[in-house]
């Protein structure tokens, strides 16, 4: 009978990813507390819409501000180190919440400052951290590892944890922060258990005898690589076109399906619970089909989900939507993951995993403004006929590249597949 430790994180991915896995999951239980926790308490400072929705602005704008430079650096430095040095940094920048908390001085300038510097440390933690996987495991392994990390994420940023930050937050403000600067500081001792990873940084010379610039060499590499630019164009199109519904989604859930606070909260619930099951699934279906029919289908689905809530009236069925909708995006993002991870060499990682991210945040942003736009202009359900429409004009113009994404040959080489 297989061990749970065994099903969980698989012996043949090595001891070096347990730790990873380990230290991602605490993480990201502390992330998840602050999820809940730091909206209650900009709330408890301020009545003004703009000013909270300037908490979740100011942990997104870093990733626009210096997501190619933490590339670049992940790419030239120990990346272990970095991610201890980031987290280390996070854990510090939380406890300084913690003080003002104590001592009843905190304002809502103080907690939008902590959002900047916490989410400019979270980009070269993440940035430096996404490298670490294709250093530890074979290939071959790439997809469940990702999938095992996709579950962590699930369960600790979007089940355990914000349940637990608002309890906490009941209880007194500070404790929550408390709690997650534990839970960062325990991250950063597990990593320190995973061993010395070596520095990959490999210079390019450019046409003229020196050397490219680093950020100048993952932009050249990436243009020249139709498999994986075409990826990033993907996810950032198709996070523009994700996020401008999602944006109005607590109004939509209330006003238009007329739920109410906790069943927004539950639409929530809903999809992470379908993530879970998705990335549970993620074994059998990479083993079963082919990567190019599932990031069809994946996408297909997300084309068919926006279409769904803009039609839909009924609350129940917004429930199975956002259920299946976690399901499949999870598995897209384990997929999308995977196959870049694959296709881009190791010196490289950091910097194409920073273009990827900031596409991914620019998307949200721009999404996010159209998502406002549009249904202050024609209504709620605008946004999602919006979504629907760009996100299958997108798939049809991207359907044939995608079998040139999946079938691209890797860059990472298994050397003990190589070997047999």
């Amino acid at each position: 009978m297989v061990s749970l430790g065994e099903l969980i994180a698989p012996r043949r991915l090595g001891r070096d990813f347990r730790w990873l896995l380990a230290s991602s999951w605490t993480s990201n239980i502390g992330d998840g507390i602050a999820l809940s926790a730091a909206p209650l308490l900009l709330a408890s400072l301020t009545s003004s819409p703009l000013l909270v929705a300037a908490g979740a602005m100011m942990q997104y704008l870093p990733w626009l501000l210096f997501g190619l430079l933490a590339g670049s650096i992940a790419d030239r430095h120990d990346r272990r180190r970095l991610v201890m040095l980031a987290n280390g940094s996070r854990a510090v920048i939380v406890l300084g919440l913690v003080i003002f908390l104590a001592t009843g001085q905190v304002t809502v300038w103080i907690v939008l400052a902590v959002a900047f510097l916490y989410g400019t440390a979270e980009v070269f933690a993440d940035t430096a951290g996404s490298t670490l996987m294709p250093m530890l495991v074979h290939p071959g392994d790439l997809g469940i590892g990702n999938a095992r990390l996709q579950a962590g994420y699930l369960v600790g940023n979007q089940l355990a944890g914000p349940p637990l930050g608002a309890f906490l937050f009941a209880i007194g403000s500070f404790w929550p922060f408390f709690v997650q600067i534990v839970c960062v500081s325990l991250a950063v001792v597990l990593i320190s258990r995973i061993a010395r990873t070596p520095v990959p940084a490999k210079d390019d010379p450019t046409p003229g005898g020196g050397k490219a610039h680093p950020i100048l060499e993952g932009l050249q590499w990436l243009r020249a690589h139709p498999p994986v630019r075409t990826l990033v164009v993907i996810i950032l199109v198709f996070n523009v076109t994700w996020a401008a519904p999602w944006s109005i989604l607590v109004l939509y859930a209330t006003e238009h399906l007329d739920m109410g606070a906790v069943g927004f909260g539950a639409l929530t619930t809903a999809s992470a619970i379908g993530g879970l099951v998705g990335t549970t699934c993620f074994g059998w279906l990479e083993r079963h089909v082919s990567f190019a029919t599932l990031m069809r289908v994946c996408l297909s689905l997300e084309v068919l989900m926006h279409l769904a809530f803009a039609l839909t009236t009924i609350p129940a069925v917004a429930f199975v939507i956002m259920f299946g909708f976690g399901a499949y995006a999870f598995i897209w993002g384990t997929i999308s993951t995977t196959v870049r991870q694959r296709l881009v060499p190791l010196h490289l990682q950091g910097r194409i995993a920073s273009v990827n991210m900031v596409g991914v945040f620019g998307g949200l942003v721009i999404g996010q403004l159209l998502g406002g736009l549009i249904a202050q202009a024609w209504g709620l359900t605008a946004p999602w006929w919006f979504a629907f429409g760009g996100s299958a004009v997108t798939l049809l113009l991207v359907w044939r590249s995608i079998s040139h994404i999946a079938a691209a040959p890797p860059a990472i080489v298994d050397k003990d597949a190589a070997g047999r």
